[in-house]
């Protein structure tokens, strides 16, 4: 039996984090990474210390607290702080890469796709994950406002929600190909999954999760009591939404790229 990464996750963080990388991390375990692989956006380094059997040869993040995190956990061999766009490796170094839920954060970019590209070998694979437009098309509370003609505080929900996870691209396969095809990837597959009603799950887990943020404040840690006693009704609640099938109307995508 395969590793349970709903129970993974959700004994480390807030229910509405874990059912989004637990399905996440299922996609992964299909693919062979050649060595040496980069990581876009390691973070604190969780998902990769419980994803992988071994160690990812480099990770990189902008931000250092995350990287110091990181630095604690198995997931990598080597940490860089760096920006996307500016990868400290030569041309054609790394054999595969890939990003988790972390493209959508950065502005600009078409400018980290470029630098991605660069420094991988031909043929290398690249895989991410990013939202859609249905990430905000969804949200229940802006559909509540809209279905009683409040078009004005749906759109200032949409915006304010966009704005609080920090998303700067929620696009349609569309938008992602044609930004892959002019950095230099060709496009293998992609696939839609989180339906909209595990977004709404994940949207209302945002304001469920409040009583978190004090204990991680103080013990750095999002789940106190990490037990079956203590985590056993959110798991039997929330597990049914963290499905890693494919779901046309979903409202993120998985890209399985390739280096031209």
């Amino acid at each position: 039996m395969g590793k349970d990464f709903f129970w993974l996750h959700l004994r480390d963080l807030p229910y509405f984090r874990a059912m989004l990388r637990s399905v996440e991390a299922y996609y992964f375990q299909d693919y062979e990474f050649t060595t040496p692989v980069l990581d876009v956006g390691c973070g604190d380094g969780h998902f990769a210390s419980l994803v992988f059997d071994e160690p990812i040869d480099i990770g990189i993040d902008p931000w250092a607290g995350p990287i110091q995190q990181a630095a604690h956990l198995s997931g990598y061999r080597h940490l860089v702080q760096t920006e996307g766009a500016n990868i400290p490796f030569p041309d054609e170094h790394f054999g595969s890469a890939l990003s988790n839920s972390v493209l959508e954060h950065i502005p600009q970019v078409q400018d980290v796709l470029a630098e991605v590209a660069r420094v991988l070998k031909p043929n290398a694979c690249f895989l991410f994950s990013v939202p859609n437009e249905r990430y905000l098309s969804e949200l229940s509370v802006a559909s509540k406002f809209r279905r009683i003609k409040l078009s004005q505080l749906a759109n200032a929900y949409t915006n304010w929600f966009k704005r609080m996870s920090r998303v700067h691209h929620a696009d349609q396969p569309e938008v992602w190909i044609s930004w892959l095809n002019e950095a230099g990837f060709s496009i293998e597959k992609w696939w839609h999954y989180f339906s909209p009603q595990a977004m709404r799950v994940m949207e209302w887990g945002h304001y469920f999760g409040t009583p978190t943020l004090l204990p991680h404040l103080i013990t750095k840690r999002w789940i106190i009591a990490p037990t079956n006693w203590n985590l056993a009704l959110t798991d039997k609640l929330i597990r049914p939404y963290a499905n890693p099938a494919p779901a046309k109307d979903g409202t993120f995508t998985f890209y399985v790229a390739k280096k031209c």
